[in-house]
């Protein structure tokens, strides 16, 4: 795995998550109560044995850097591994990182320094497992130029994804982006290839492919829609990795860069059997953990009556304060005060919030340090929140941060 040089692309600016990115980088959103979204990659990397690890940032990434250097001092600088953070330097000219495949060749120094035999290139915003010594291995296997994990899909999503086109073993024909039309996986006219954004190169291709593309006069300077289309003109071995079980069905994997996406990715820890397991003793998710208090729950009174604390299909983290409130199937981050008989529903309440007696929260994603009042609710009315806060598609309401709802 010494071999094996890993760049995770952080630098997006994330506007489809807005108003959860106004402050921050995508991959430094909080998750499940407790994570940031970068944590689950850097723990796939960790996990799988590869710790020779850049991450490349650009936007907002303050609160990033500080999650990095609080929290994944995991490894042994004596023993050549690393986690390092390279910020946009405008190193190779005045240009910021202008695409996803740019932002690799303006670090081009940094594979020649290390000499690894294979690239591997994530993305840092995506809910997942995977295990990169399979891909590792099964790239050597093919003698690829290019290895391109992805995920079987109905072909009813294919808007949504990158779509990959192979012949019949399994190679890379075609690359497509969003299409309305998508070329469907062989033998199997309703899925499709969807593209994960995880990349693993050999070293010598890799840097032939951006050095050409750096001065393609019209490139978009991405992976997906020039570097591949690039490869397959030129006749390189690429193969697809297919992110599956041992029976053939699709492994959990989340693209959380839209808010809904976010949302019901969240929603799907608070499940009695959630697809995707935190408890995994045998693949830990890490993280930095600040020093809370353990969690209080309190029973109360009102009016003499003795009001029950309740919480069910729920995760609440260390330093929270639930006196005499109701949670349901919720995602309660730490140091969180919910006042006697709130009742939160559906929601994710980041770290900080605070929520006065007797409100009531549904359906809502409700950012760190926001003062909810007693009496006031969010996610009722939805008409009536349009024009104070965000409001998706589904209709989930976001109230950003430190706002104080009237």
């Amino acid at each position: 795995m010494r071999q094996t040089l890993t760049f995770i692309l952080a630098g997006g600016k994330g506007e489809r998550l807005n108003p959860l990115t106004r402050d921050r980088a995508k991959p430094a959103v909080p998750f499940g109560g407790i994570y940031r979204i970068i944590d689950f990659t850097l723990s796939n990397c960790v996990n799988s044995g590869l710790r020779r690890i850049y991450l490349l940032i650009q936007y907002k990434s303050f609160s990033l850097q500080k999650h990095i250097l609080a929290g994944w001092d995991v490894v042994s600088n004596q023993l050549g591994e690393f986690i390092d953070v390279i910020p946009a330097q405008q190193r190779i000219g005045a240009d910021w990182y202008k695409g996803t495949a740019d932002a690799i060749y303006q670090n081009i120094y940094a594979i020649q320094d290390h000499d690894p035999d294979l690239i591997l290139i994530l993305a840092g915003d995506h809910v997942y497992k995977m295990n990169y010594q399979k891909l590792i291995d099964y790239h050597r296997l093919m003698g690829a130029d290019l290895v391109l994990p992805c995920i079987p899909m109905p072909a009813s999503m294919s808007r949504d994804f990158g779509v990959v086109e192979v012949d019949e073993q399994g190679r890379v024909c075609g690359f497509q982006e969003k299409p309305k039309k998508p070329k469907t996986i062989p033998g199997d006219p309703n899925k499709i290839y969807a593209s994960m954004g995880i990349y693993l190169f050999n070293r010598h291709s890799l840097i032939e492919e951006l050095k050409q593309d750096a001065h393609a006069p019209l490139s978009e300077h991405d992976f997906g829609k020039n570097i591949i289309p690039q490869m397959i003109k030129s006749g390189k071995k690429m193969y697809v990795y297919k992110f599956v079980d041992g029976k053939g069905a699709p492994r959990y994997w989340r693209d959380i860069g839209t808010r809904d996406a976010y949302y019901q990715a969240t929603m799907d820890l608070v499940k009695s059997r959630p697809e995707f397991n935190l408890y995994d003793k045998s693949w830990p998710v890490r993280t930095y953990h600040e020093q809370y208090p353990p969690i209080k729950l309190m029973n109360a009174f009102d009016e003499g009556q003795k009001v029950v604390a309740i919480v069910d299909d729920s995760l609440i983290a260390g330093g929270c304060i639930l006196k005499g409130a109701q949670v349901h199937g919720s995602v309660i981050s730490p140091n969180v005060h919910i006042n006697t008989k709130a009742r939160i529903l559906n929601s994710v309440i980041m770290e900080g919030v605070e929520i006065g007696e007797g409100a009531r929260v549904k359906n809502s994603i409700i950012d760190k340090q926001v003062i909810i009042p007693p009496g006031a609710s969010v996610g009722y009315d939805l008409e009536k929140d349009k024009k104070k806060f965000d409001v998706t598609r589904s209709g989930i309401v976001i109230v950003a941060k430190r706002v104080e709802v009237g």
